[in-house]
């Protein structure tokens, strides 16, 4: 998922998250209790219409919306399709205006914003914009960095873009107004990396893993408060090429590759983030570990569509659904 990859595998970036309330208090925090617990389970979903990787995921209107990424040959996608969980049905919705593999994606008020991705010839800046309700794109302002394969998030009246490929753009943070249609200089991130994953927890961005050189286990906090970038509890299992989801304040992320210890080079973890306690816990692993993909939460559940079996290129249409602990609660 690199901007000029040195194989065609990489992840996505593609992952959104939006903002939540955080509170702390004065003892020590603990998961709620619940006299029976349910949750730690994946759910078999019906399949993209599309197998496609290093794709672009969001949630907006309550479906799902899966953008771009690389085809099964290697070729770059321009579709968009959508899953209603209600109906449990994929559909595909107006075509990106440029393809492209590796967006940057992430939604404010009733839009959707695919940012750079490379389209085949290398990362491009270019913002664009879905409107569900004309099924309809238009461009908007470039990123003033192109790149791809980095990570989107809304926080407040901006969506932050962080990180990605080519390596000069590795520690870039760049915050999109929607509103007046301008872009914004941030402070850059501490550690320069694309193929990462993370979410927005109490009004702050947590970006977890990436690479290169190698995978990376690198866990950073920025403040938009005050522009500051801080450090947390490393990822237990480095990896890039996964992804990441808020469900309840904890951040939950998902598969990934650059592991040598599997066959696939693929990586099956689940593991979640406490902010409270700055520790992460292992749970249930992924029935089919993938990378190059994004997750989405709606309630108790993250939806990851899509995504390859293999390190490298390996495009499937799997879509898996992992029910969190009911009994689990960062807040």
């Amino acid at each position: 998922m690199h901007g000029r990859p040195l194989t065609p595998s990489l992840a996505l970036a593609g992952t959104l998250a939006w903002a939540a309330a955080c509170a702390t208090d004065s003892t020590p925090p603990s998961p709620s209790p619940s006299s029976s617990p349910t949750g730690n389970v994946w759910v078999p979903l019906p399949q993209l219409l599309e197998a496609r990787q290093e794709v672009g995921v969001a949630l907006l209107g309550g479906r799902i919306y899966v953008l771009g990424g690389y085809r099964a040959d290697a070729s770059t996608s321009d579709t968009a399709e959508v899953f209603d969980p209600t109906a449990g049905r994929w559909s595909f919705v107006a075509p990106l205006p440029r393809g492209v593999n590796h967006p940057m994606v992430a939604t404010f008020g009733s839009r959707l914003y695919v940012f750079g991705g490379d389209d085949g010839l290398g990362p491009i800046g270019a913002t664009q914009e879905y409107d569900p309700a004309t099924n309809s794109w238009r461009l908007r302002a470039p990123m003033p960095t192109p790149r791809s394969a980095g990570l989107a998030a809304t926080i407040g009246s901006r969506i932050y873009v962080v990180g990605g490929a080519p390596d000069t753009a590795g520690r870039v943070l760049e915050g999109y107004e929607p509103d007046s249609d301008r872009w914004v200089p941030s402070t850059p991130m501490l550690t320069p990396r694309n193929h990462l994953a993370g979410g927005v927890i109490g009004g702050r961005l947590h970006v977890v893993g990436g690479r290169p050189p190698a995978t990376l286990s690198v866990h950073e906090v920025f403040d938009p408060g005050n522009g500051s970038w801080t450090t947390a509890a490393p990822l237990p299992t480095g990896r890039s090429g996964h992804g990441g989801a808020v469900v309840r304040d904890c951040l939950y992320v998902f598969g990934g590759e650059g592991n040598p210890a599997g066959s696939t080079g693929v990586f099956d973890q689940n593991e979640v983030y406490d902010p409270r306690l700055d520790s992460w816990t292992t749970l249930a692993p992924m029935p089919t570990p993938r990378h190059g993909i994004g997750a989405v939460a709606i309630d108790g559940r993250i939806y990851i569509p899509g995504g390859a079996t293999r390190q490298g290129l390996g495009a499937v249409a799997t879509v898996e659904a992992y029910d969190t602990p009911s009994d689990r609660n960062c807040s």
